[in-house]
């Protein structure tokens, strides 16, 4: 079969597909809001936003969680743009090493091969850390009602169950993740106006607005209160990733070079203005400052509304760290399958298998499930592990955003945009994006408290440096000879022969 008679049959996202070297082996069934509905969820700001909240009460207090997360929302909102222009050129489920790949002038195997470790490490840790968090959020309950102690043992058992579940749940197909992502959204949304309405209504006492937008806090042992807050903004950071999805989502999604793109930026931004509100509604409803500091969130519901309605907004924040967790494990697994599908994984040919039924690559997902696993296994001996976890996924993730970045600035008017571009703010938002990343990698990898001991010690750079450590000596080694970046599956012939096959499996 000839390009020509083979071409009439393909949709426009299929044919810019076949142009990027893939056949479209995923099932294309994700419409635009479904695509926007994986990296909202991702995002999650009851996830984040409640999970690492202490990070905020003790880093800088209430003046840096309210006005350091518009401050990084708006950095965040430029690394987004950014990104979103790359994404419209090159709609791939590879997504960031992908691109490094094709916009790189020189040498571009190798800028493919750190930036998709960069991404595989931070997608990991992030899943990691959404998971862990979710566990820890509703560890208490479980021990208040049922008698389940809480404890680091419990809670990393509590952890482990919910990690097979979400990996059990990503097997069934992507017709369902983007059902129950699109439940996630209107869960969000509602959700978030639940928690903000009961905390402004039910409690007989406020802070005042003095407390919440200048009260200063430093609670991380160390004597520079200018420190204590940049170790704060980890806080609105961390919460503020995971929107790549939209990106390793596009071989799954309709009119990818477009809804790629706007599920990306549409995400941050409506994160950035439900987060602020949830922040100003749970800092605004604290009762004991030391309490809600030790004890989290979970302490501000139960001590603001009492202990059944707060019990019912645990629940509700519950049910958004759950979808978050399933999309994390969604967005992880296409990533493996396609650096995977590139050979760039050990055992690449097992990772990037297809389930010729569900058509999803269903043993990504237990690989992604199991190395979030292996990187949380400190927090059952180190108390600060989570803080850690969501420094590597800060570092890894953003390393891996900002680098195609880089290399689109380098390209100059040589890059071929797509149908979605910045138009003339590309160059100076791409410049803002890369300067702001460098920041908060060198930020982020520094010691959170003081003392320094084993309980505190940031374990981030020793988890970085061994996995990226152990990719550098294997491109050393071995990897610079064979690993060419990301390769053409075929022709056009070969190509429509791997989609007839799948049709006719499935």
């Amino acid at each position: 079969m000839s390009l020509d008679e083979h071409a009439p049959s393909l949709s426009d996202d299929e044919r810019r597909l076949h142009e990027l070297g893939y056949a479209q082996e995923l099932r294309r069934s994700m419409s635009g809001f479904a695509n926007f509905a994986v990296s909202f969820t991702i995002i999650s700001v009851l996830t984040g936003c409640l999970t690492s909240y202490t990070i905020g009460l003790k880093g800088g207090g209430p003046a840096v969680i309210t006005w350091g997360w518009l401050g990084v929302g708006a950095m965040t909102l430029l690394v987004a743009l950014a990104m979103a222009e790359v994404c419209s050129s090159y709609p791939t489920a590879g997504g960031l090493y992908y691109w490094a790949a094709k916009l790189a002038p020189r040498n571009g195997a190798a800028w493919a091969w750190f930036t998709g470790w960069f991404n595989f490490t931070g997608q990991v840790a992030v899943t990691a850390g959404i998971v862990y968090g979710s566990a820890a959020f509703l560890n208490p309950l479980l021990d208040d009602r049922f008698g389940y102690p809480t404890s680091p043992g419990h809670t990393f058992l509590l952890f482990a169950v919910l990690l097979v579940i979400h990996a059990l749940v990503n097997q069934f197909g992507v017709r369902l993740v983007a059902l129950l992502n699109g439940v996630s959204v209107w869960w969000h949304v509602a959700g978030v106006a639940v928690v903000i309405g009961v905390l402004a209504f039910k409690p007989s006492h406020h802070q005042g607005a003095g407390f919440v937008f200048t009260k200063f806090v430093n609670e991380t042992g160390w004597q520079y209160g200018f420190y204590a807050a940049l170790i704060g903004l980890l806080l609105s950071q961390y919460t503020l990733t995971g929107y790549d999805a939209s990106a390793h989502m596009t071989e799954e999604t309709h009119d990818a070079a477009r809804s790629g793109p706007r599920g990306i930026v549409n995400s941050v931004l409506i994160s950035i203005v439900a987060g602020w509100l949830l922040l100003l509604g749970m800092t605004f409803a604290i009762q004991d400052y030391a309490k809600a500091a030790s004890d989290g969130p979970a302490q501000i519901f139960t001590s603001a509304t009492g202990r059944t309605l707060g019990d019912v907004l645990i629940l509700i924040s519950f049910g958004a760290q759950f979808f978050c967790g399933m999309a994390s494990v969604t967005a992880n697994s296409r990533m493996i399958y396609a650096f995977s599908r590139d050979g760039a994984l050990p055992f690449s040919a097992a990772w990037h298998r297809i389930n010729a039924r569900t058509r999803t690559p269903t043993n990504a997902i237990w690989l992604a499930a199991g190395c979030a696993f292996v990187l949380a296994l400190p927090a059952l001996w180190n108390y600060t592990a989570y803080l850690a976890v969501t420094s590597v996924a800060v570092i890894g993730l953003y390393i891996a955003y900002v680098v195609p970045t880089f290399l689109r600035l380098r390209q100059g008017a040589a890059f071929e945009r797509g149908p979605w571009h910045l138009g003339r703010f590309s160059r100076p938002i791409g410049i803002v994006a890369v300067v702001w990343v460098l920041f908060i990698s060198v930020l982020f990898m520094l010691p959170p408290a003081n003392p320094i001991t084993t309980d505190s010690f940031n374990y981030a750079p020793v988890a970085l440096g061994a996995v990226l450590g152990g990719a550098a000596l294997w491109w050393v080694l071995s990897a610079r000879r064979w690993f060419t970046g990301p390769k053409v599956q075929g022709s056009a012939e070969e190509l429509a022969a791997i989609e007839d096959e799948l049709k006719g499996i499935a």
